[in-house]
């Protein structure tokens, strides 16, 4: 049996998603799966039930809630289905008369999409016309709407919300692959999802944390797995949680504890600082997205000349450097650099893109 050892060659993980983890997280993960707190029992052979795996879900639902600085106003819980389960919910249990998003991506898309099922759905502002290679401006929220949603990194495009959005109804917002990146004003949420697997743990998680209140905004009849307050109510034991992922997660949230999210954010800005500073210098190389919106997790960009997209993608490949190749819908390059990439796999992204000669 081939066996792996510390001698292996670095790779440097840029994927989308699922996305590169701390180390730390995963060596406590692995432990886990092999002995399990003591028990003598992997992670994924105790009861959800245990004393052990309770303590678990404990913490993992009282870290997200202390590192972004909520109060006991707000609650948090892990679901299943990644964040697509959550365009359906949201709406199935918060539309009642009309709701209002921001459509810029892909994923923004697929929200508003299942949001029409559940009632008239408004979509304020939309880059769509430009392949999403921009943030909408000047659009207005409807002040009777029920929420208004938005997403806050697209992962295909790259463009990132850079600014909260002024909102006098309640706030809704898809994060999933922006969490726990740099210092936000959570307060002024009412509503966050994120899927684990693109910047907090792996697939198989999914995180919401709502404002306590708004469960009683709840009028509609809705099947039992999808009624959020089934799920609250169970501290997010109503079914047997995604015991793996939680815990995988929870080692994650720990490790972001330790480092805090202003020291992440410095840590981020300067990978995507670095990055985006060689594809302006290069005569190679061009963004995809409007400079001032450009995300600090998905870099997207291209090789003026399409004919070189091959060669710099065996370059990249033979620097070790994986995940590198565009989304399907856009080709070019995208390079996510998500909170456990560290810098050094940058630098030798920039190292290949100096180099590079057709």
């Amino acid at each position: 049996m081939h066996q792996q050892t510390a001698s292996m060659t670095k790779v440097h993980n840029f994927s989308a998603g699922p996305g590169i983890l701390p180390q730390i997280a995963i060596d406590n993960s692995k432990s886990a799966l092999e002995n399990f707190m003591g028990t003598n029992l992997s992670l994924i052979e105790v009861s959800h039930r245990d004393k052990e795996f309770e303590s678990v879900m404990a913490e993992a639902r009282t870290l997200p809630l202390e590192i972004l600085g909520l109060g006991d106003d707000y609650d948090c819980i892990y679901l299943q289905g990644g964040a697509s389960l959550q365009f359906c919910m949201v709406p199935y249990n918060f539309l009642n008369t009309k709701a209002a998003y921001l459509k810029t991506g892909v994923w923004a898309a697929n929200a508003v999409k299942e949001a029409k099922f559940f009632g008239p759905t408004e979509v304020v502002g939309t880059s769509e016309d430009k392949n999403y290679t921009y943030i909408p401006k000047n659009y207005s929220i409807p002040s009777d709407a029920d929420y208004f949603h938005y997403t806050s990194n697209n992962t295909i495009y790259g463009t990132q919300m850079q600014s909260i959005p002024e909102c006098k109804v309640p706030l809704f917002c898809d994060m999933s692959s922006d969490i726990f990146s740099r210092r936000i004003d959570a307060k002024k949420f009412d509503l966050i999802y994120a899927g684990a697997q693109k910047n907090m743990g792996p697939a198989g998680a999914t995180l919401v944390i709502l404002k306590k209140e708004l469960l009683e905004k709840i009028t509609r009849k809705i099947p039992s797995m999808l009624d959020y307050r089934n799920h609250f109510s169970k501290d997010s034991m109503y079914n047997t949680p995604p015991v793996f992922a939680v815990y995988c997660s929870l080692q994650v949230l720990k490790w972001v504890k330790e480092m805090g999210l202003e020291k992440m954010e410095v840590r981020n800005r300067a990978k995507q600082e670095l990055l985006y500073a060689e594809i302006d210098r290069n005569e190679f190389f061009e963004g995809t997205t409007v400079a001032e919106v450009r995300s600090w997790m998905n870099a997207t960009f291209i090789t003026k000349d399409d004919s070189h997209t091959e060669r710099f993608l065996k370059l990249c490949k033979e620097a070790n450097i994986n995940g590198i190749k565009g989304h399907r819908s856009v080709g070019g390059f995208r390079a996510s650099m998500y909170n456990a990439l560290p810098i050094e796999s940058v630098q030798v992204l920039v190292d290949v893109m100096k180099n590079f000669k057709p």
